[in-house]
């Protein structure tokens, strides 16, 4: 057995845009474990200023090709089993601080194993006999490219939205949430914001009062990672419900992820399997939240179809009750062939 990687860029439909910047385009390398047989196929996605083990596509692209050499050894002198990954990370410690190649790995090898047809997960959705909820993703930019965003997303049946906040003016936002509120209520439309860390200290606790009165389902990470004290009291304080993000990157290990999770109490958790230890990594973490009756749902990382697949297929594996965040298969202008759909904020497998 063989391994290899292919890189490719990336290129957005538009300029999307988050309190960290704008992203135009971005990196992923494709994933093949093949024999004379059949391909395994995954994909490691990183997001620049996001992803921790990214620095420079240089030294990466180093550290991609050492892990590859030793997945191949790996492979080629293990037996294809359900512990063959546990195994790999177990005598390869150090591979825990590259969330996006385990991400990777563990995608490629178990399509491999499961016969080279993109099948990582055998369960009802990968079978097109289920559908997931989405929440329809409204990306920052002009007041009006996401008034534009938002009317397109309602029309075509998103009962969930999400809007990325804290890089334009914020009265602006307030004006597109309060329009917004005006038109649909709570029991029409559920409205989840992201801030990605975008709110200061001082001003947090005044901003989410502003955005009480629109019953507002969640906000994700409204400060920056790290304020673990204060991200306690804005839970505990419940002025609007509090989701982590950016706060679970790089925890590793259970014990410090109990530790987060008793310090800071979150009323939900974002899982996203590139950031945050791959498919092992990610339910480690449900199965915290759970003990601790944390509620969750699983979002991609801007992969292309091939890790959005994937994912999917991975999220079909947990009884789902509210929309997953889902929906970035649409971003890009060179993606991958796919039968994944989206239609009335679902997410499925078109069967042939």
């Amino acid at each position: 057995m063989r391994v290899s990687s292919e890189h490719i860029k990336l290129d957005f439909k538009f300029p999307a845009g988050t309190s960290r910047g704008i992203l135009k385009e971005k990196s992923s390398w494709i994933i093949r474990i093949h024999d004379k047989n059949k391909i395994g196929i995954g994909e490691v996605s990183v997001i620049e200023g996001l992803s921790p083990e990214f620095n420079t596509q240089q030294a990466f692209e180093r550290n991609l090709k050492d892990y590859i050499n030793k997945f191949e050894t790996c492979l080629n002198e293990n037996f294809i089993s359900e512990t063959l990954m546990d195994y790999f990370i177990k005598t390869h410690p150090s591979i825990l601080a590259f969330p996006s190649i385990i991400f990777g790995f563990e995608s490629a090898y178990l399509d491999f194993k499961n016969g080279g047809k993109q099948i990582y997960f055998d369960n009802d959705f990968t079978a097109g006999k289920t559908v997931i909820p989405i929440n329809g993703l409204v990306w920052m930019g002009n007041e009006s490219f996401m008034q534009e965003q938002l009317k397109e997303k309602i029309e075509i049946g998103f009962t969930t939205i999400k809007m990325k906040v804290g890089a334009i003016d914020w009265f602006k936002e307030l004006k597109i949430i309060d329009q917004l509120r005006e038109n649909y209520s709570k029991n029409d439309l559920t409205i989840r914001l992201d801030a990605n860390g975008a709110f200061k200290a001082e001003e947090v606790k005044q901003k989410l009062h502003q955005l009480r009165d629109f019953e507002i389902h969640s906000i994700e990470q409204p400060i920056k990672r790290g304020q673990w004290q204060l991200m306690k009291e804005l839970c505990e304080e419940n002025i609007i419900p509090i989701a982590l993000d950016e706060e679970l990157i790089g925890i590793i290990g259970i014990s410090n992820k109990i530790e987060l999770l008793e310090t800071i109490m979150p009323h939900y958790i974002i899982l996203k399997p590139s950031l945050h230890g791959g498919f092992s990594g990610t339910k480690e973490w449900i199965e915290l939240a759970d003990q601790k009756q944390i509620n969750w749902w699983i979002t991609s990382a801007l992969e292309s179809n091939v890790g959005l697949n994937a994912i999917c297929q991975f999220a079909a594996n947990y009884p789902i009750s509210i929309p997953q965040g889902l929906g970035t298969g649409g971003l890009y202008l060179n993606n991958f062939p796919s039968d994944l759909a989206v239609d009335r904020g679902f997410i499925f497998k078109q069967r042939n």
